[in-house]
């Protein structure tokens, strides 16, 4: 969904749209979900089973009842509708925005596709993916602490990643600049699978969808005037669109695959993946309205990058603080700085003895 054509008025433009928005609006969600998960233990200890408490029938499903189990009614519709509405004016409210501030200024057209599987050596795919996971993975704690059972507190979370996303998609699908992309449908449909799948085979997050990210200064200065073009100056912006500067990382819980071993709970390993060399979506070339190339780099070779690196599962530390446990709900988005290995494309290896 990311289209960057050749002229020179296109590089940035798209790449605003659907990398800025929506890991930003993750963002948002994390903070919130990470909130949600902070009052899991007081909740419980505030709500105790009484004569007037229920014990909601959906939980006999779940394999492990959940501290919910214990609301009243009165208090489970209230924190229902309270989190039904702040997902209806986040999701709505910047659909609004979205649709106003983008794509009101550009002609719109029926609905039609755009084949952009091959860009940005399919980084921004991954984005796509991360953000449809971790919005899953929050929304759904969000449910849970609302007191609907596992089971459906994964299935509604986990789907909101990929049912916002699809309308976004839909936006693009009618905007005559880009187009529907199957690619981004199939990154989004990925990543709210990858939590459901484990939700209802494990009951926890065994695999965990990660991402970082480092600032990267460009030896050359047409090739930094081209990347401040391409991707903004600031910092945060450097993070949302440079593709050359992110990485996107599968974490495994070793504890929670070899539970009989003496690994600390905590320890994660984790496999990534990156790009470098990128000043374009399809290739380093561009040129302006009437056709005259304002930017020719295709001799800077475009490289795959695969790492691997130990990791924290930050919910697997223990702690009776609220604002420790939402501190670590939010950071099990991001992968934490530790030594890594590098091998690329090209088949260059390196030992960085800190990466993030």
């Amino acid at each position: 969904m990311v289209l960057t054509p050749v002229h020179s008025q296109a590089p940035g433009t798209k790449l605003r749209s659907t990398i800025c928005i929506k890991p930003g609006f993750s963002l948002v969600l994390i903070l919130l979900a990470g909130i949600a998960f902070g009052q899991t233990n007081s909740a419980y200890n505030h709500f105790k089973i009484q004569d007037d408490v229920i014990a909601l029938k959906e939980s006999f499903h779940d394999p492990v009842l959940t501290p919910f189990t214990s609301l009243s009614l009165k208090e489970k519709k209230k924190r229902i509708w309270l989190i039904g509405s702040a997902n209806a004016i986040g999701y709505g409210s910047s659909l609004v925005i979205l649709s106003n501030a983008w794509y009101k200024n550009y002609p719109h057209s029926s609905l039609h596709s755009f084949n952009d599987a091959a860009e940005w050596e399919q980084v921004d795919k991954l984005g796509h993916g991360w953000t449809a996971y971790n919005t899953g993975r929050l929304s759904a704690a969000m449910w849970k602490w609302a007191g609907l059972s596992d089971k459906k507190a994964t299935w509604i979370g986990g789907l909101s990643g990929a049912t916002y996303l699809t309308v976004i998609e839909f936006l693009d699908g009618h905007s005559a600049e880009w187009g529907w992309s199957w690619a981004d449908m199939a990154a989004n449909i990925f990543g709210s699978g990858l939590f459901i799948g484990q939700q209802l085979l494990w009951q926890d997050q065994r695999i965990q969808y990660k991402f970082s990210f480092h600032r990267k200064n460009y030896k050359e200065s047409s090739l930094e005037n081209r990347s401040d073009d391409l991707f903004g100056n600031s910092w945060y912006e450097r993070m949302l669109k440079d593709y050359n500067a992110q990485t996107y990382w599968l974490s495994a819980n070793l504890k929670s695959f070899f539970p009989k071993s003496n690994l600390p709970p905590w320890l994660n390993i984790a496999i990534g993946y990156g790009a470098d060399g990128m000043f374009g979506g399809f290739q380093n070339l561009a040129s302006d309205a009437n056709g005259n190339i304002t930017f020719d780099r295709r001799d800077i070779p475009r490289i795959r990058q695969f790492y691997l690196a130990p990791d924290i599962d930050f919910t697997k530390i223990k702690t009776n603080s609220k604002f420790l446990k939402t501190v670590f709900s939010a950071l099990n988005a991001f992968k934490c700085p530790a030594p890594a290995l590098l091998l690329d494309s090209k088949g260059k290896f390196k030992v960085y003895a800190l990466y993030f």
